[in-house]
């Protein structure tokens, strides 16, 4: 039995006549008998009562009818599946990214990649950035977007964007614009910072941004997470630096002041990962 005898049989048993079948099956009507005695004989079974008028099923041949038409749609569907899989329309994509872009470049990138593969299943993750390459080394994520420089081997890297930092102050403080900071003002201030991660890029970014006001930070509150922050900084618990990408959280009660220091992020992923929805994602985003 194979599914084209079957799929012969589902053929038939819808026109009951063998003329007609074979016809819009393509193949001759002796072929066409010759597949339906084979499947009987391997069923040991009839499927049809046949004489010179009629044809028309038996009540095991109903049965069959029923039950096969359920299963050939349901293969249908698997190979339909498959070949999205194989073509990366569906699956799953597994995206870490920071807290910082989920206001700004994640809506964008996600709404793309919707659009042009609306059966592809996307999760979103945050992860701090000491978790990521192993996220990434043990496929518990597909693609991570960070703040920082890519150091290690089997993961490529392409930078993607560009922000500022910003020194973010509850709406009635006395910072409005750049020209009120120097090192003397800011020396004044307690900052709630991002967790320091020792080796990354961005970690070093804000700490060249205090040593170019040559100031040692007051810093006593830290949250891995921008978007406490800002709540600490609307309660008045200090002032903070952050990417300036956290203005599009729309966040009342709260005033960004950029600074020329430049926040770089990058896309990151297996270098051997030939997933085809992988393939596709990433040419979305790269373009």
């Amino acid at each position: 039995m194979d599914l084209q005898q079957i799929k012969y049989f589902l053929a038939l048993a819808k026109e009951l006549h063998f003329w007609n079948t074979a016809g819009k099956m393509n193949i001759t009507q002796s072929a066409l008998s010759r597949h339906i005695q084979s499947l009987e004989s391997e069923l040991g079974l009839l499927l049809f009562e046949r004489n010179k008028r009629n044809v028309k099923l038996t009540p095991a041949g109903k049965f069959l009818k029923e039950k096969w038409e359920m299963e050939l749609s349901e293969l249908e569907f698997i190979h339909q599946f498959a070949r999205q899989i194989h073509l990366g329309e569906s699956g799953t994509i597994r995206i870490a990214h920071p807290d910082s872009i989920s206001g700004s470049l994640m809506p964008d990138m996600i709404a793309r990649i919707s659009s042009a593969f609306p059966k592809l299943q996307v999760e979103l993750v945050q992860l701090r950035y000491e978790n990521q390459q192993e996220f990434l080394r043990n496929y518990k994520i597909d693609l991570s977007v960070t703040r920082d420089v890519n150091t290690a081997q089997g993961i490529k890297s392409e930078k993607i964007y560009s922000d500022y930092l910003a020194i973010v102050v509850p709406e009635d403080h006395i910072f409005h614009t750049i020209e009120d900071l120097s090192k003397e003002s800011l020396s004044r201030q307690k900052f709630i910072l991002p967790i320091r991660d020792e080796g990354s890029s961005y970690s070093d970014i804000i700490q060249q941004m205090f040593r170019s006001f040559d100031i040692v930070p007051d810093d006593y509150l830290y949250s891995e997470f921008g978007s406490t922050i800002i709540a600490l900084v609307k309660k008045g618990l200090g002032i903070a630096i952050l990417p300036d990408s956290y203005m599009y959280h729309e966040s009342p009660g709260i005033r960004f002041i950029r600074l020329p220091f430049k926040t770089d992020l990058y896309i990151n992923w297996r270098a051997d990962d030939h997933n085809p929805v992988l393939s596709n994602v990433l040419k979305l985003v790269l373009q």
